[in-house]
């Protein structure tokens, strides 16, 4: 048996009931299924081919996504299988949404509305720093001779000034999803519910709003309104250390799509994503703003 067929028959709850399981596109790491269960939908995740490589703590994502059911902004975790690495939730009734859907107008606001709940909730188990995990990306890629796009070595002296600028005056760290694409925001009609906690952790809150602004190819428009709702102002300061995760983001999540490219049997353009958000980060580090939010940021 498949492992979401014997985690289905695990459950004595749904014995002798009619449940259905259907497969569920999108997901870049795992496998996402929709079980139905005399009527009633449940999500199940099942975790991806290598992906404990990935420096995925499990037990913090179980913990994490707890927390975020607790904090109003997740689906609640019905059943936890952990020999698997597998929870079923509640299914959220809901548009799954996409980059596109989340640059009309208002969205900046709810999407920081719901990660300021998210932030507010109990502490995640682990921290999140994206500096260490790239480092740990790259130790990888070069253990296993993993293609890494060109110059990424030639820049890692940029990111650690980057880190060294931010560090001057850091910001208490909140709990974080860490991976707020388009796809991980359920939008009910009444809140954006945030999904999929396999990143989370204890992290700068400026990484968690560059790193989503960066998903969504906000401009500085929408990454001010996001700023404001979310620390009450769009001070050059903040607004400075978001601009400056957001290269982080591309930076981290660019050699995370290497390593997807080498070790996934997920059918996706890893290597064109990785290529894709190099280039983003490179054309960030070499532009005439840069100098200005390394100097905004330290003060």
């Amino acid at each position: 048996m498949s492992i979401i067929e014997e985690v289905v028959t695990k459950l004595d709850d749904w014995k002798g009931r009619d449940v259905s399981i259907q497969h569920l596109s999108g997901g870049l790491t795992n496998t996402n299924y929709k079980v139905i269960v005399d009527g009633t939908p449940f999500f199940i995740r099942v975790p991806g081919e290598g992906t404990e490589l990935l420096a995925i703590d499990r037990d913090n994502e179980y913990h994490s996504a707890q927390a975020a059911a607790q904090a109003g902004v997740g689906p609640k975790v019905l059943f936890h299988f952990p020999e698997y690495h597998v929870m079923i939730l509640e299914f959220l009734n809901g548009i799954t949404m996409s980059k596109d859907s989340l640059n009309a107008p208002g969205m900046p606001k709810r999407m920081a509305d719901s990660i300021k709940r998210l932030h507010a909730g109990e502490r995640s188990l682990r921290d999140f720093n994206m500096f260490r995990l790239t480092e740990y990306y790259l130790s990888l890629c070069k253990e296993r001779s993993i293609k890494i796009p060109d110059g990424y070595l030639e820049r890692m002296s940029t990111v650690n000034e980057i880190e060294i600028a931010m560090s001057v005056k850091p910001l208490a760290t909140v709990p974080c999803n860490n991976d707020l694409l388009a796809e991980n925001y359920i939008d009910d009609g009444k809140q954006l519910w945030l999904i999929d906690y396999e990143y989370s952790g204890n992290n700068d809150p400026t990484f968690e709003l560059g790193n989503t602004c960066q998903e969504m190819q906000f401009n500085d428009e929408q990454i001010a309104e996001v700023c404001a709702v979310y620390f009450g102002t769009a001070s050059a300061d903040k607004i400075a250390r978001m601009k400056l995760n957001m290269i982080m983001s591309d930076v981290g999540w660019g050699l995370w799509a290497a390593i997807q490219e080498n070790i996934s049997t997920i059918e996706f353009d890893f290597w064109g994503w990785a290529i894709e958000r190099w280039g983003r980060a490179v054309e960030k580090m070499d532009s005439a703003e840069f100098t200005v939010w390394m100097k905004d940021v330290q003060v």
